[in-house]
């Protein structure tokens, strides 16, 4: 049995449920972003979604403590930094408070249309979530982060087996249970200097401490104190790696747009319909969901045309138009 066969996983069970109701209660106000993977809205992508065209190969641990505020304890200790390779599969690497974890990716990841990578833990429910900062790099030396937002409250603290609400977490690695990643956007850096959005070869996962003591504390994007599960003083302390699955990388896409510069897809959100100019005869056109269920596919017989797809599932729909020697991909909104 993997990590949770510990007394972090028996301890949240035995908690969960009055701890559960209170919070829901308390947090539905806040709610904003998106909700749990399987919900309406969810941006979670399945690990066997095949939006994923490359996994990390490779991965350096810099251990944070078991406890930032109890040295003596020591550092976390549980999986090796093999154990973030490859596809998610539950088996992960703890990285302790404020450890960190850095992958390179030879072939680098580029910013295009959407979601360009994801980040998996592995909360064993929806509502157990360890989280952490994301940055990225070009050369290995200078990182941006990835804006990120935690409505949670911060005037008292979340127990060690104290649960989250998704939908106050934004951009914050972990956001999502075991076997769905937390998808980033590098169009949502703090920042831009130093950094080539079109050569990611670097990628940072943070552990956020969680701890709203002033001495310890980490920070959103807003400036306010991130507070989720502490202490977690075990040898699984902190935010736990599983993998890193990349969407958009240069020898998938990033050469690839140069036929379809002047494609026109309106309107976006969309409601019943979307239009499509400029698009090459017979181009495939193809419709995914995030977890890559292909919705619809269509091949274009005309430069101009409209389809319908009111049907279609709320949320963020992923249009794909692939011609004779390029591949053409845009986010789009349904409400």
């Amino acid at each position: 049995m993997k990590k949770h066969n510990s007394n972090k996983m028996i301890w949240r069970f035995l908690f969960s449920g009055s701890v559960i109701l209170l919070l829901f209660l308390h947090s539905s106000i806040f709610a904003q972003f998106a909700p749990p993977a399987g919900q309406e809205g969810s941006t979670a992508i399945d690990a066997d979604s095949n939006i994923f065209v490359a996994w990390a190969n490779n991965c350096e641990i810099n251990r944070g403590l078991m406890d930032i505020s109890n040295p003596d304890l020591g550092f976390a200790w549980y999986g090796e930094s093999e154990s973030a390779i490859g596809k998610a599969d539950n088996d992960v690497v703890s990285l302790g408070d404020g450890g960190s974890a850095i992958i390179y990716f030879e072939t680098p990841i580029v910013n295009a249309e959407g979601f360009d990578f994801a980040v998996f833990e592995n909360a064993f429910l929806d509502e157990f979530l360890e989280l952490a900062f994301v940055e990225v790099s070009t050369d290995g030396l200078n990182y941006q982060r990835i804006s990120n937002t935690s409505n949670t409250q911060n005037t008292e603290q979340i127990e060690t087996f104290g649960v989250l609400n998704a939908t106050q977490i934004n951009n914050l690695a972990g956001k999502y249970r075991q076997g769905y990643g937390t998808p980033f956007d590098l169009s949502d850096l703090e920042s831009t200097d130093n950094i080539d959005l079109q050569k990611i070869h670097y990628i940072k996962i943070i552990d956020v401490i969680g701890s709203i003591d002033e001495d310890y504390a980490t920070y959103d994007s807003q400036g306010d104190i991130i507070n989720d599960p502490w202490p977690t003083p075990f040898e699984t302390s902190g935010f736990d790696l599983d993998a890193i699955g990349i969407i958009h990388d240069l020898e998938h896409l990033g050469v690839d747009n140069s036929s379809h510069e002047t494609v026109a897809i309106y309107p976006n959100p969309f409601k019943d319909y979307i239009s499509l100019s400029n698009i090459e005869i017979e181009s495939k056109i193809l419709f995914y969901d995030l977890n890559s269920n292909l919705l619809l596919s269509k091949i274009a017989k005309k430069h101009d045309l409209r389809i319908e797809i009111s049907d279609f599932p709320k949320g963020i729909i992923i249009i794909k138009i692939v011609g004779q020697d390029s591949i053409y991909t845009k986010k789009l909104f349904h409400n």
